[in-house]
């Protein structure tokens, strides 16, 4: 996928930034002020233009202007994509999967090169299958539930096997995903003068 272009900073550098207008849903959609884009063309652009800064707030470069993003939940949505492959939600599917986890509300997060990604909840049912436990089987509902309860001492943990890999599965709770994976889930506008 191609780098954001920032050649527009260099010609208007002092362009302020804009918060509160662009958010992404835990679907991977994007909104304007609530609403769902639907333009093809305007999806591709903010797919493209899709980027973050050094303090984890990701944001959408409009010329010499960043437009920081509100984000539902995870700054990356994965989706299953044709031939069992997954792909983030600018459409990106040359994906190095690092690491899992389950939240206290049964969302499964997947951790890839690029930071976290919570998988959409359509393809969830999909990719089920492929949480064992320990001894190799594939988890039922029974210990699926049991999952998204906080582990206790001893207890059996899960791993997501996806495409060869065999991927512990770590239970967390959801609002300890920012922190965990440095991400702001929403930026705001900060005083000049004072820290992000």
């Amino acid at each position: 996928m191609p780098r954001p272009d920032f050649s527009a900073m260099l010609r208007w550098p002092n362009v302020p930034a804009c918060y509160g207008w662009l958010s992404l849903d835990r679907r991977g959609q994007w909104r304007l002020r609530g609403e769902t884009v639907t333009h093809h063309g305007l999806n591709e652009f903010l797919n493209r233009q899709y980027a973050h800064d050094q303090d984890g707030r990701h944001f959408v470069q409009n010329g010499p202007q960043r437009v920081f993003v509100e984000l539902e939940y995870t700054p990356w949505v994965l989706r299953l994509a044709a031939e069992g492959r997954l792909e983030t939600h600018t459409g990106d599917e040359d994906l190095e999967i690092r690491g899992a986890a389950l939240d206290d509300e049964g969302n499964l997060l997947i951790e890839i090169a690029q930071g976290i990604g919570l998988l959409c909840d359509r393809d969830l049912p999909a990719l089920l299958r492929c949480l064992h436990l320990p001894n190799g089987e594939v988890a039922d509902d029974a210990s699926l539930l049991a999952s998204i309860e906080p582990p206790t001492a001893g207890a059996s943990t899960l791993l997501l096997h996806w495409q060869g890999q065999r991927l512990p599965v770590r239970w967390l709770h959801r609002s300890e995903v920012p922190v965990r994976y440095g991400f702001v889930a929403s930026p705001q506008a900060t005083l000049p003068g004072t820290p992000p």
